[in-house]
């Protein structure tokens, strides 16, 4: 099989594409034939050499896919032979840009009816993320009151959609020609960004999720009132999982580790 790999980090030009044998699943992973393969800026820590997870050379790059499901190893259940499937590859986040991938089946599920297999390929890693912003870490509930800035962008595009399927109310930030978009998600309130000081007006927001690094994202939490959650990603490499308190304000840090199991409430 035909494979991405880096047996040194550095430059995209240390990609080498290589032919290998085709891989056997061990328990508890899945041989997909791979259809189709996201890529992020993930792609090119890994590649660097830069990321804080084990990845030892040579590796295969990427980390989410779609594909169909060829063989399983043992210990697995909920899968079968053909199953259409999508999700993010292992913690290594590696292994997808080839064309066999043995995915963890824990971080794998069955891929939505409504999209084809590229659409698929990209949903993994940004809709984790913008789920874990939400639930895992700011821990909303249904009721309070979401801030998203960059709510047009790939993660601030599922969080506004999954704080409005909570019952959350979503206040929304967004470039001047994306509020209709970002309203048709789920928004309630959008502000223009490069036209408003939105953090001047800002009252009674409970959480603020940061997902472009925007400068007023601590001054608008702390506006917000003294109880509201700041969540922010990206943060400062070397900063990840940090917890901070100041002013009120809870920030807390990057996780680049997808939980095992939130690919199966993506759908």
């Amino acid at each position: 099989m035909k494979a991405a790999r880096v047996l040194q980090f550095g430059p995209p030009s240390v990609i080498e594409n290589d032919d290998l044998p085709r891989p056997e699943p061990a328990a508890g992973q899945l041989l997909v034939r791979v259809k189709a393969a996201g890529v992020g800026p993930w792609d090119a820590i890994v590649r660097e050499g830069k990321s804080e997870l084990h990845q030892p050379l040579p590796l295969i790059l990427g980390s989410e896919l779609s594909g169909i499901v060829e063989q399983i190893g043992a210990e697995i259940s909920g899968f079968k032979t053909g199953d259409e499937v999508y999700g993010a590859t292992n913690h290594q986040f590696t292994g997808g840009y080839a064309e066999y991938a043995l995915p963890s089946a824990r971080m794998m599920g069955q891929k939505p009816r409504t999209l084809n297999f590229i659409e698929a390929a990209s949903v993994p890693i940004v809709a984790v993320t913008a789920w874990q912003m939400l639930f895992d870490y700011s821990r909303v509930t249904t009721g309070q009151t979401v801030l998203i800035h960059g709510a047009a962008g790939n993660v601030g595009a599922y969080a506004v959609q999954m704080a409005s399927r909570a019952g959350l109310h979503v206040v929304a930030t967004a470039a001047s020609n994306d509020p209709e978009y970002v309203r048709s998600l789920g928004a309630e309130k959008i502000a223009d960004y490069q036209k408003e000081r939105f953090e001047e007006s800002l009252t009674g927001v409970d959480v603020v999720l940061d997902t472009v690094g925007h400068a007023a994202a601590v001054s608008a939490s702390t506006e917000a009132g003294r109880n509201s959650r700041l969540c922010r990603v990206p943060c400062p490499r070397g900063n990840t999982k940090r917890l901070w308190n100041s002013s009120g304000v809870l920030l807390r840090g990057c996780d680049y580790s997808p939980s095992e199991h939130d690919h199966r409430s993506v759908r």
